[in-house]
C-alpha cells in the first residue's frame, strides 16, 4: 500500500477538483516506486502562475506547469526508517493547460523526481506517455 500525501491547494474560483489529480499522482508514485512520500499541489490561475515563474524562473508569464523539487532523485532509493522523503511541489494552472490536467500533474511528478525533458534525450516525455498510457 502506498503511503504518499499530497497537499493540495486549489485557489478560490479555479474550480478544480484534486481528487484525480492527487488520485493519479499517488498511482505514479508507486508505479515509479515511491512507496512513500510527501509533496504539494496547487491549483493556480494565470496572474498566479505568472507571478511564481518570475519569481523562480525570471520569466514573469504564465505557464501550465511548474515543478520545485526538494529531495529529488534520492526519494527513489530513501531509507524506510525516518521520515518520508520531500519530493516537493506541482503547480498546474488550468487555463493555460494542453493537456489534461492529470497529465500536466505526472509531467510535474517526474520533474521532481530529477527528469529533465530540456536536456534528456526523450526519456521523461517517453516515460510520461508510457505513465499516462498505463493509469486507470
Amino acid at each position: 500500500l502506498s503511503r504518499v500525501h499530497a497537499a493540495c491547494a486549489a485557489r478560490a474560483g479555479e474550480g478544480v477538483d484534486t481528487t484525480p489529480l492527487v488520485e493519479r499522482l499517488t498511482w505514479a508514485c508507486g508505479r515509479l516506486g515511491v512507496e512513500r512520500a510527501s509533496l504539494g499541489l496547487m491549483v493556480v490561475g494565470p496572474d498566479e502562475m505568472a507571478a511564481i515563474n518570475g519569481e523562480h524562473r525570471g520569466k514573469p508569464t504564465p505557464t501550465d506547469v511548474l515543478a520545485f523539487p526538494v529531495d529529488g532523485p534520492e526519494a527513489l532509493e530513501w531509507p524506510a526508517e525516518g521520515p518520508p522523503p520531500e519530493l516537493g511541489d506541482v503547480v498546474i494552472c488550468p487555463d493555460l493547460a494542453q493537456e489534461p490536467l492529470e497529465t500536466l500533474a505526472v509531467h510535474g511528478l517526474l520533474h521532481l523526481l530529477g527528469y529533465d525533458h530540456e536536456v534528456d534525450a526523450g526519456e521523461m516525455l517517453a516515460l510520461q506517455d508510457r505513465l499516462v498510457d498505463e493509469a486507470p
